[in-house]
């Protein structure tokens, strides 16, 4: 019996072993994982959101301390989708910001246009990265009271999307390390392409996880 309470014993403690490192895995896994995007209507227009959760590889990590800036291109668009031709953008929005460190302030820092934040804490500076907002986008080119895109694309079988998508882009790193870049899957930082499907109504916001 002391045995077979062993042995089970044992077998428990494996099992909480393995869901730890489950779980582990799954909390710390790298890349880019969208965990939130928003389509709604605001006083200024159709406004497009997307929250990204950014951990990153090692390499990648380590390449930022020693002082190589970093920078993510986010996608933000609404596009018309027809069954029977390729995708076209309705608008779309691109935008590069950039994360750096200071080796004699010990700070990171994000820059997106002539706009910058400092922090402490990476971890702060890459949730704030991961927040991605597109301009708004003109009403009268989507709301059906105007007649715009939605209302006529309806009645002919066409779909109107959004899309959001963001990636580290390697092409703006220092020469040398581009090259390790390019043959390293650590260094192909991006989420997934993801489309959901919109209306003249966009009042709710869209989650996923």
């Amino acid at each position: 019996m002391r045995c077979c309470t062993k042995n089970i014993s044992f077998f428990v403690w494996a099992l909480c072993l393995i869901g730890l490192l489950t779980c582990s895995s799954q909390v710390f896994a790298e890349g880019i994982e969208i965990i939130k995007v928003e389509a709604r209507l605001t006083e200024d227009g159709y406004q497009l959101s997307a929250d990204f959760n950014i951990n990153l590889p090692t390499p990648v990590e380590e390449a930022l301390n020693r002082g190589v800036t970093l920078y993510f291109v986010s996608e933000l668009s609404v596009q018309r989708s027809r069954w029977y031709w390729m995708d076209t953008d309705i608008e779309s929005h691109e935008q590069t910001t950039k994360l750096s460190f200071n080796m004699l302030t010990r700070q990171y820092r994000i820059s997106r246009g002539g706009l910058f934040q400092s922090f402490v804490d990476l971890s702060d500076a890459l949730r704030v990265l991961g927040h991605q907002t597109a301009p708004p986008i003109q009403t009268s080119l989507l709301d059906s009271a105007e007649g715009g895109y939605l209302a006529r694309w309806t009645k002919i079988g066409s779909k109107v999307s959004a899309y959001a998508f963001m990636r580290l882009d390697v092409s703006q790193l220092p020469k040398p390390i581009q090259v390790s870049a390019l043959t390293s899957d650590q260094w192909s930082v991006e989420s997934k392409h993801y489309h959901w499907d919109i209306s003249s109504d966009v009042r709710k916001d869209e989650d996923h996880k």
